[in-house]
């Protein structure tokens, strides 16, 4: 960096052909003609608008990105950096996604899709934002659980416990649930109360 810093004060002593003032002169009247610096910083982003589908899809440069149901048909911004796509309603943002630079592809967030399925939990295990969903073994266990005791009731108590991932981090929900499982205890309530050390916590997992 010293070296750089040397190389470009030694050019900017230089005179380039057809010139008659140094480099250095001509940069201080070329900053002095340069528009001032907006008051926020620049946002490196394509902004676009569009309107959220029917299955909760927002399309942007070729590729469909989900947002949560509740949005559907509602008039979105989207904004798209070289690596993240981010969905804005209102002021709020409703959705981040990273960006797919392929055609006619669809991004899910399979918690964008949990109410609808919380009241429609027949379609779980067909629900095309939920495939693929990686969740760690506790999920799976509890969910057999659940649905081999109550059935559909069952899967409804699932979902619920999924819907803790809205507001708690996954090690969190994660650790809940396998300390419910230790202690026999399988609701979502009782999960969305315990800590790491299986007691009662109020206002946490």
């Amino acid at each position: 960096n010293k070296h750089l810093e040397q190389c470009c004060i030694k050019r900017q002593q230089e005179t380039t052909q057809k010139q008659k003032e140094p480099i250095g002169q001509r940069l201080e009247k070329d900053l002095q003609a340069f528009m001032k610096l907006p008051d926020v910083p620049y946002e490196a982003c394509t902004l676009t608008s569009g309107t959220v589908s029917s299955h909760s899809l927002v399309r942007f440069k070729g590729n469909d990105y989900s947002v949560p149901v509740r949005y559907g048909y509602q008039r979105v911004f989207v904004k798209g950096y070289v690596d993240k796509v981010v969905i804005i309603h209102a002021a709020e943002v409703i959705a981040r996604h990273t960006r797919c630079y392929g055609q006619g592809e669809t991004l899910f967030e399979p918690l964008h899709y949990l109410p609808l399925i919380e009241r429609k939990v027949g379609a779980f295990d067909q629900a095309a934002p939920l495939k693929g969903w990686n969740l760690p073994p506790a999920f799976g266990k509890l969910k057999q659980i659940l649905t081999h005791r109550d059935g559909k009731p069952g899967m409804r108590e699932y979902v619920k416990v999924l819907r803790l991932l809205e507001t708690h981090g996954l090690e969190e929900v994660q650790a809940g649930i396998e300390e419910g499982l230790r202690l026999g205890v399988f609701s979502s309530d009782a999960i969305k109360h315990l800590n790491y050390d299986g007691t009662a916590q109020h206002g946490g997992v």
